[in-house]
């Protein structure tokens, strides 16, 4: 096993910091110097850089935007963690994306402590109203909702569910489960295929691909295709169980003569102990 990197943590002067590469940024453009300079102002510098020591300075590993974003707003001194070793560097691999009702619940337990306007600034946004309220979790059935919350769902499939009623939503997902689609496309398919007396009057299908004719036949046709795959292979493994039972009746009864038993026990004893350990299971 390899010893693991030396890790400290050390306040460093930005102007020892020296970034790894030199990228071309355009600062009133870019999306993401933006919403850390945002966050920066609102909240402060809370992640630190990723930094090694090289020729009496500091090379950033992880943090080039935040590096830009200080120099904006004249930071001084910055939290760094200094690894011993670049070859070290892995954060990339480590960083752990969240989900969107992570990020919803993440959002509605700042709003606890924090004023909705400061944690709309630290985001980079003017509101986080329509993300953080729970109007999507209230218009699903708790089954479905807890697929959501559980990321078997993505928002997209979930916003598609609430076309329909919550009790047909149990149905949908059963099917969803059954093919192995939890695809927006799939749900599509099913809300097509939902009788109208199963339909959220509330909230009608979206406009993009339901008042398509072209798109309405196609996924009417993806979810015939799924039905008719799901079909064939129940069948399939339901011919290959019943050929398995009549298999082992037969070896069995062929086990039970004496003289078969006996020969095999003495010219191949090893196939004659796999015979019985797949008989017992």
């Amino acid at each position: 096993m390899e010893a693991e990197a030396q890790v400290n943590g050390v306040d460093v002067p930005i102007e020892k910091l020296r970034p790894l590469t030199k990228r071309k940024i355009n600062t009133r453009t870019n999306k993401g110097f933006k919403r850390i300079l945002a966050s920066v102002k609102a909240v402060g510098l809370i992640e630190p850089f990723c930094v090694y020591p090289e020729d009496g300075e500091f090379v950033i590993l992880d943090g080039y935007l935040r590096y830009l974003v200080c120099q904006e707003l004249d930071v001084t001194v910055v939290p760094c963690i200094l690894y011993d070793d670049k070859e070290a560097y892995t954060f990339n691999r480590m960083v752990n994306r969240l989900s969107p009702h992570q990020e919803m619940r993440m959002l509605r337990e700042s709003l606890k402590s924090i004023d909705e306007k400061t944690v709309a600034q630290a985001f980079g946004m003017r509101s986080i109203r329509h993300r953080s309220t729970p109007t999507l979790l209230r218009n699903l059935h708790p089954k479905v909702a807890g697929a959501y919350e559980n990321d078997e769902l993505g928002r997209t499939a979930a916003q598609e569910m609430i076309c329909v009623k919550p009790e047909r939503q149990v149905e949908m997902l059963k099917e969803m489960r059954r093919v192995g689609d939890v695809s927006p496309a799939f749900i599509r398919a099913l809300v097509l295929k939902t009788p109208s007396s199963q339909r959220n009057p509330r909230q009608p299908r979206r406009v993009g691909w339901s008042s398509d004719a072209a798109r309405r036949k196609q996924l009417v046709a993806k979810l015939e295709d799924a039905e008719k795959q799901h079909d064939f292979y129940t069948r399939l493994y339901r011919q290959y169980s019943e050929d398995l039972v009549a298999v082992t009746l037969y070896v069995k009864k062929l086990l039970s003569n004496p003289r078969v038993l006996a020969h095999l026990q003495q010219r191949h004893p090893e196939t004659l102990q796999d015979i019985q350990a797949a008989l017992d299971r």
